[in-house]
């Protein structure tokens, strides 16, 4: 069943809803970075292709029922919100497919996105994961879980499930190489594989500085 309502309009009715909803967050996962990832994910659009439409609005709504929030419940917010805004059936279900394929689920989980709308959102979210902003939101998260900023003798894993990979309690640093560090050859379009070289640069320059500075040598 098809919608009557302009597809600009359904775009800005939930960046409304998403902006309002994600207001008071303090964990790196706020407004601004979906703003960001909406941005990039359009960016990537621009050069790779792909339905404009579906990628803005998934990109819009990919942390609403996201775990890592706390958004444990039975029912999807995603779901009721596009059934409230009366989207056409199959874009809605095209929407929802596409948000189930952007998470990091473990380094070895495999998170592969199959078509390019999945890829565009997946990779606009990990870029978002990685670089100066990557950075910022990892200690934003671990300060927000109440993590340990490091701990040596805490080494970092490579989990192999995404029960095992949810349970984690690791230092923050830890994440870096659980995931961020690995982000950048699991980019699906070449515009992101290359945004993702110098932003990776980035954190390995961070890394280099903060365990010479841990160990006093700085």
């Amino acid at each position: 069943m098809g919608s009557n309502i302009p597809q600009k309009e359904l775009v800005s009715a939930t960046e409304h809803f998403i902006k309002q909803h994600f207001a008071s967050d303090s964990s790196g996962h706020d407004w601004w970075h979906i703003h960001r990832v909406r941005n990039m994910a359009v960016h990537l659009s621009e050069k790779e292709g792909g339905n404009f439409f579906l990628i803005e609005m998934a990109a819009l709504l990919h942390d609403l029922d996201d775990w890592k929030l706390g958004n444990g419940e039975n029912t999807s917010k995603t779901k009721s919100w596009l059934t409230n805004i009366e989207i056409d059936k199959n874009d809605a279900e095209r929407i929802e497919q596409i948000i189930e394929q952007v998470s990091f689920k473990g380094a070895g989980v495999e998170t592969k996105a199959d078509n390019l709308e999945a890829q565009i959102v997946q990779d606009a979210d990990r870029l978002d994961a990685i670089g100066a902003i990557g950075i910022a939101r990892t200690f934003a998260y671990g300060g927000n879980k109440g993590r340990l900023l490091h701990h040596p003798d805490i080494e970092p894993q490579l989990h192999n499930s995404f029960e095992d990979y949810k349970k984690t309690t690791a230092p923050t640093i830890n994440h870096f190489y659980e995931k961020l560090l690995l982000l950048k050859d699991r980019m699906n379009t070449k515009a992101a594989q290359e945004i993702a070289e110098e932003r990776h640069r980035f954190m390995e320059n961070f890394l280099t500085q903060f365990f010479s500075e841990w160990d006093c040598k700085k």
